[in-house]
């Protein structure tokens, strides 16, 4: 009897297919990995796709967002005279008086009978006036604590509210606070001209001795953010 022929394999049935069809495959998933989750994130997030319904997006790098645009800074304010200053953070709402250099060339204080009152530099900029603008209060008296007790507290990002004479108000927003030696007070950094409108607060603070009183300044540093 004649040996049985075997039949021949399909070629697509073959090893040597499925293993060079397996090679393809890994070489495929692998060049898409590399386009959807390199450095650059996900392809999907890069193409950005439709937009969803109300979205103000443009394209998958987010050109076109109204909230990609820097807000703009307000404009300065015309002269006018604080009336009141206000941070919230810190429970402070106060009136405020105008205030001079005294004889010496040092700016002066309020009276130490009206503790609760925050002095302004007259001659410096009024609230939201272009310019650096001066405030100052006490931190205490013999009689107990004063506007300013508390300034030293204030947090960056907090806002310092001044009401003007002419019913506007500026807002201002801290930047820093700063603790200054007043043996080596830095004139410039405090009281410098500024082209865009900005605010000084200072109080008393560091150590206290009944010879010399206190031993720093504190100051807050602000800019203007708003204006109503």
């Amino acid at each position: 009897m004649a040996p049985r022929r075997r039949r021949r394999r399909p070629w697509y049935r073959t090893r040597a297919y499925r293993l060079a069809r397996t090679a393809l495959l890994v070489t495929v998933l692998v060049t898409v990995g590399v386009r959807c989750g390199g450095d650059d994130g996900p392809a999907s997030l890069q193409a950005g796709g439709p937009a969803a319904p109300g979205s103000d997006r443009t394209d998958g790098r987010g050109a076109g967002r109204e909230d990609s645009a820097p807000t703009p800074p307000p404009r300065p304010l015309p002269r006018s005279r604080p009336t009141s200053l206000r941070i919230r953070s810190l429970g402070i709402d106060a009136p405020v008086i105008g205030l001079r250099l005294d004889r010496d060339r040092q700016l002066e204080t309020p009276p130490l009978d009206r503790p609760k009152e925050i002095g302004w530099y007259q001659g410096g900029a009024t609230p939201g006036e272009s310019g650096t603008a001066i405030a100052v209060g006490h931190r205490d008296t013999t009689t107990g604590p004063a506007v300013f007790a508390a300034l030293a507290q204030v947090k960056p990002g907090k806002p310092i509210e001044a009401e003007r004479a002419d019913g506007r108000t500026a807002v201002y927003t801290v930047d820093r606070v700063k603790v200054f030696d007043k043996t080596g007070f830095p004139d410039k950094e405090v009281y410098g001209p500024a082209r865009r409108p900005e605010l000084r607060v200072l109080t008393c603070g560091g150590l206290f001795t009944r010879r010399t009183g206190y031993t720093s300044n504190v100051v807050v540093f602000a800019h203007l953010t708003a204006t109503r």
